[in-house]
C-alpha cells in the first residue's frame, strides 16, 4: 500500500532519523550531499564545514532536504522538504551544536566516542588547525512524506 503520511507521521519521522540530504543548486547544476541533522519541531539543524555546499547555500539559499527509511522496496518512508538556508553564528550557533550533539549521541559508537582512550595522552593541543564547524538551520517552508508498506 501506498500513501502519505500526516504532519505528525512526518513531523515524528524527522524526530526519528539523524541522516538526511541537503540538495542545493549554483543555478546551473544540483548538488546533493548526506548530512547529520535534527529535527527542533520547526527547523532542520546542522553543522558542517567550509566547502562546495556551504558556498552554493550562501548564494543560493533555497534548498531541498531529503529524509528516507528502507527496510525493503516495499517497506519505506520518505519526507522532503523544501526551505531556505539560513547560516548560524555566536550564542544561536553554540545552541544549535549542544542541541544536534545531544540527539546524535545515542547514534555514536563507544570507538568513536571513547578512541581517545587507546592513544598516548597529549600535553599540549594544537588547535591551529582543526577545521572550524558551520552550523545552520533550515527554516522549513514545505513538507510532504511518502510511505510504501506491505
Amino acid at each position: 500500500m501506498l500513501g502519505e503520511l500526516n504532519e505528525m507521521q512526518i513531523n515524528n519521522f524527522l524526530v526519528s532519523q539523524a541522516v538526511g540530504r541537503i540538495a542545493c543548486s549554483d543555478g546551473k547544476k544540483p548538488y546533493i550531499v548526506p548530512v547529520t541533522y535534527v529535527y527542533n519541531g520547526k527547523d532542520i539543524i546542522g553543522q558542517t564545514t567550509e566547502g562546495k555546499k556551504l558556498h552554493i547555500m550562501r548564494n543560493n539559499p533555497n534548498v531541498c532536504f531529503e529524509v528516507d527509511s528502507m527496510n525493503n522496496m516495499a517497506n519505506w518512508r520518505s519526507v522532503i522538504i523544501n526551505g531556505v538556508f539560513n547560516e548560524l553564528k555566536g550564542v544561536a550557533a553554540t545552541k544549535a551544536r549542544n542541541y544536534l550533539f545531544n540527539h546524535i549521541w545515542p547514534y555514536l559508537t563507544s570507538s568513536t566516542i571513547h578512541s581517545h582512550e587507546h592513544e598516548p595522552p597529549v600535553s599540549d593541543i594544537d588547535d591551529s588547525n582543526r577545521i572550524k564547524p558551520v552550523m545552520f538551520r533550515i527554516k522549513v517552508k514545505e513538507k510532504t512524506g511518502r510511505f510504501e508498506k506491505q
